[in-house]
């Protein structure tokens, strides 16, 4: 029974070392495949100056950060003479920025001699901007048509009414200190439209504008467009100036044209009424002599009334036909028209 335990024990020794050999073997493996992963960067960091240690390369990678990209950046600033501490680095990186868009911008700031903090470059990443391009344009000032649009021009007319087609180039350049929450190109394009069809729309005629297109760029530069913006107007060229079109002459053309429709439509207006009101003197007219005719008819019923209650005499009757038989030949003579109801002219 000694014998079997004791043997039951050595059996286990020898699997607890076989088992304490195999995780040392893959506890040094995992060691030396981080080891040879980083040794590459972290020779860059130490010949470089970067100070980035070879555990920090490893937790950087087990915070998600990418180790090449930091050891990167800091290696380009501090080989430009930009002190960025890897910490700060990684935190942009974590926020969602651009780490090497960032140090970029800082070296090309230092060696222009802009100052531009390192929290107002990553402010500035972080807001959407590219902060790289803004520092450039910050050197290099950039050129801006107005309008953007290939062959596209700006039309103003003059107080003459002839129109005037200009295009203009503004530069800029940025302004780091209003770049977050400045406004963008497009605002400074409308701005400087806006300016060139007041300053065109000002002038007395055409010819003064084509005379002195750059009064265009003074008027339009003095009024600060570049107020709220990103950027700073250095200068406003205008590139082209055309005549267009005669718009007071069209104008007033259609001006005379809608005048005469508007008379033809009082005209036609003054017409209606006019023949309304002949159809409705016909129509009394043809009332009244309705009523004439009714009042006719009833002349005999009265005079055989008359003749029959005695207040119209034989003799009198006679002296009334001779009475209207005078008056009937008088009229003839006259020249007059036949009595009412078509009766003809009678002798006494």
């Amino acid at each position: 029974m000694a014998s079997s335990s004791t043997s039951s024990l050595a059996l286990l020794a020898v699997d607890a070392g076989m088992i304490a050999i195999v995780l040392g073997a893959i506890f040094l493996l995992v060691v030396l495949t981080v080891f040879f992963k980083y040794l590459g960067l972290y020779i860059r960091c130490m010949t470089s100056n970067a100070n980035i240690g070879l555990f920090e390369l490893l937790m950087m990678s087990l915070r998600k950060v990418s180790p090449e990209t930091i050891a990167q950046a800091r290696i380009s600033a501090v080989q430009a003479g930009v002190d960025i501490d890897p910490r700060d680095l990684q935190a942009h990186y974590l926020a969602g920025g651009n780490v090497v868009s960032v140090v970029r911008a800082l070296i090309a700031a230092d060696r222009a001699g802009i100052a531009l903090p390192y929290k107002i470059a990553t402010g500035i990443d972080l807001a959407g901007r590219n902060v790289l391009d803004a520092v450039q344009t910050c050197v290099n000032p950039r050129i801006i048509d107005c309008p953007q649009e290939a062959g596209a021009k700006i039309a103003a007319v003059a107080k003459d009414g002839i129109q005037l087609l200009a295009r203009a180039r503004v530069t800029v350049r940025t302004n780091i200190g209003r770049l977050i929450g400045g406004a963008t190109e497009e605002t400074i394009i409308a701005r400087v439209g806006e300016g060139i069809v007041s300053t065109i729309g000002s002038a007395n005629s055409y010819k003064d504008v084509l005379e002195n297109p750059d009064r265009i760029s003074k008027t339009v530069l003095g009024k600060g467009l570049d107020a709220g913006t990103a950027f700073e107007i250095l200068s406003i060229d205008i590139a082209d100036v055309d005549v267009g079109e005669n718009i007071g002459a069209k104008l007033q053309t259609d001006q005379a044209e809608a005048d005469m429709r508007v008379a033809e439509a009082h005209a036609e207006s003054r017409r209606a009424t006019a023949v309304a009101l002949e159809q409705e003197m016909q129509a009394k007219v043809m009332e009244n002599r309705a009523k004439l005719v009714e009042a006719e008819a009833q002349v005999p019923s009265a005079m055989a009334e008359a003749f029959r209650s005695g207040r119209l005499g034989v003799m009198d009757y006679v002296r009334m036909q001779n009475v209207q038989a005078d008056t009937t030949m008088r009229q003839a003579l006259a020249g007059g028209e036949s009595t009412p109801g078509g009766a003809s002219p009678k002798k006494s």
